[in-house]
């Protein structure tokens, strides 16, 4: 298994060394502009406003989403949504779900263009071309609402996988009325592992797509719990070699 260091590395660091950086909310914020947590948590409402996943293979209702691309120059920083895109991913990456266009419901005007949202794509640009020095980021945006409301909720219903891209950011917006969501990562050449459940709203996950794979386990309702159990989260991916498409 892979260890999360006791002090904790510089997220370039680690991500160059082992591959994934885990940053607790407080690292996140140091990366972005004083008062940014504050801010940032004023878009979650979007996330009571997501529409249903409507390309579940597996039948399920269990998913909701909306979607969003940008393009990034980390030297002067400059951040530009793209025309609305389908989400295309291979076969190779995604059995399940690969080699057709999805079309989901864009990300709300009000949420792209706030100042948080911008300053939050634009830092982990910034960093991660520290990592992999490019001239510009394609990136894909995904607001997540999974939910129990059917008994159980499936975060990655294609399981272990990559997503054919550079890096990949997994950030944890709410956890409610829920257990289980167990977050994996796996060497992608070898035996070695990390697991861990996300708590606490912000905590973000940095993966380098190309050295390891990931995963989150399914969710159930908490027994007794009032309120509809969901897991929220915001998934971006950073990939230099243009949109994936078919």
């Amino acid at each position: 298994m892979f260890t999360l260091p006791t002090v904790a590395k510089p997220p370039a660091q680690a991500l160059s060394q082992d591959g994934l950086s885990l940053l607790m909310p407080s690292d996140l914020g140091a990366l972005l502009p004083d008062g940014w947590s504050q801010n940032w948590l004023t878009l979650a409402p979007s996330w009571e406003h997501l529409p249903p996943d409507a390309h579940l293979k597996d039948g399920g209702h269990y998913r909701k989403r909306r979607h969003a691309c940008f393009v990034h120059d980390p030297a002067s920083g400059h951040l530009a949504q793209a025309p609305h895109r389908a989400h295309w991913q291979p076969t190779d990456y995604n059995a399940l779900h690969g080699g057709f266009e999805r079309w989901f419901e864009p990300v709300e005007a009000g949420v792209a263009s706030a100042p948080a949202w911008q300053a939050l794509l634009s830092a982990l640009g910034a960093l991660f071309a520290q990592v992999r020095p490019v001239s510009r980021w394609f990136i894909e945006a995904h607001q997540f609402r999974i939910d129990t409301a059917g008994g159980v909720g499936r975060p990655t219903p294609e399981g272990a996988h990559r997503d054919g891209v550079d890096f990949v950011v997994v950030m944890l917006m709410a956890r409610q009325n829920v257990k289980g969501g167990e977050t994996r990562v796996f060497d992608a050449n070898g035996p070695h592992g990390l697991r861990f459940v996300m708590q606490e709203p912000l905590t973000t996950l940095l993966l380098d797509d190309a050295r390891v794979i990931h995963e989150t386990t399914p969710i159930l309702p908490v027994s007794g719990g009032t309120g509809d159990g969901h897991r929220d989260t915001l998934v971006l991916t950073y990939r230099a070699d243009g949109f994936q498409s078919p």
